[in-house]
């Protein structure tokens, strides 16, 4: 799997910079393009693999223990494989997803969730985290708030965006870290694939320290050591992960739970649980 860069100056995401620093995030055909192999990137840095917001796929990452696959649209039609979940965030401009739940138009900072495929177009950006062999839920939500409602680590907060119908499955979040953070060295037992929705920051990784500017797509492998770190703005990321060890089980849920029998939950009641084939 190839990844797209420009030969323009580019900061270690890949993305091309104007004068003032800033990342472009270009329309698909940009030109003066050269092919760098994403197993290179992974020598190079292999706690933190960095992807272009390009039009098309950006990476198979089956061999992270899941059958996933990030892609990305650009001012272009995106179409989604029926065999599939698909796990998306709007990064700029107005998208149009249509899909076997109907047709609707999602504004920069509104994320998705479809099953069964379908396709992204319209004058828009974002990425696309597709798992494979996996039946979500439908979901569309967002925008995106300024900051999580759950308490993260070192100042940190997330939301949960998309969660896992069951425990183990796949989910989405948002990551808020606030100026001046500079975020504990830790690792995560299966990989996690990012966008930055807003702001700026780093990546310190044992191998580099990686400049984040919004648009900047990155995955970070399984056990790959990094942390975070802010300057004097705030930093939003979204991040994708394929498992959880929180969620729903047939013998623990909401509606179970609070089900009572003579003052006894029903989730302690075998002889009345139901039963699948």
């Amino acid at each position: 799997m190839t990844a797209v860069i420009s030969t323009n100056t580019l900061d270690l995401l890949g993305n091309p910079l104007d004068p003032d620093g800033q990342a472009q995030v270009g329309r698909a055909g940009h030109s003066n393009r050269v092919y760098v192999n994403s197993a290179t990137r992974r020598a190079k840095n292999p706690g933190f693999i960095p992807y272009r917001l390009t039009h098309g796929p950006l990476a198979d990452l089956d061999h992270e223990g899941f059958a996933t696959r990030l892609a990305a649209w650009s001012h272009d039609t995106l179409s989604l494989a029926r065999d599939a979940t698909h796990f998306g965030y709007i990064h700029g401009g107005r998208a149009e997803i249509e899909c076997e739940s109907g047709s609707f138009h999602l504004s920069r900072g509104m994320y998705f969730c479809i099953p069964r495929g379908g396709r992204v177009r319209g004058e828009s950006q974002g990425i696309v985290v597709s798992r494979s062999g996996y039946f979500g839920f439908f979901q569309i939500g967002g925008p995106t708030e300024e900051r999580g409602r759950l308490d993260y680590i070192d100042g940190c907060t997330d939301s949960l965006l998309v969660p896992p119908i069951l425990l183990g499955d796949p989910c989405l979040n948002l990551l808020h870290f606030p100026p001046h953070i500079h975020q504990t060295q830790h690792t995560h037992p299966s990989m996690r694939i990012g966008i930055v929705a807003s702001g700026r920051g780093e990546c310190l990784t044992p191998e580099a320290t990686i400049p984040l500017v919004a648009g900047g797509v990155f995955g970070i492998p399984a056990h790959g050591l990094h942390g975070f770190s802010t300057g004097e703005e705030p930093m939003r990321v979204i991040a994708y992960h394929p498992d959880s060890d929180f969620g729903a089980t047939h013998e623990r849920h909401p509606m179970i739970n609070r089900t009572m029998v003579n003052g006894v939950s029903a989730s302690y009641l075998d002889e009345i649980r139901t039963r699948r084939p």
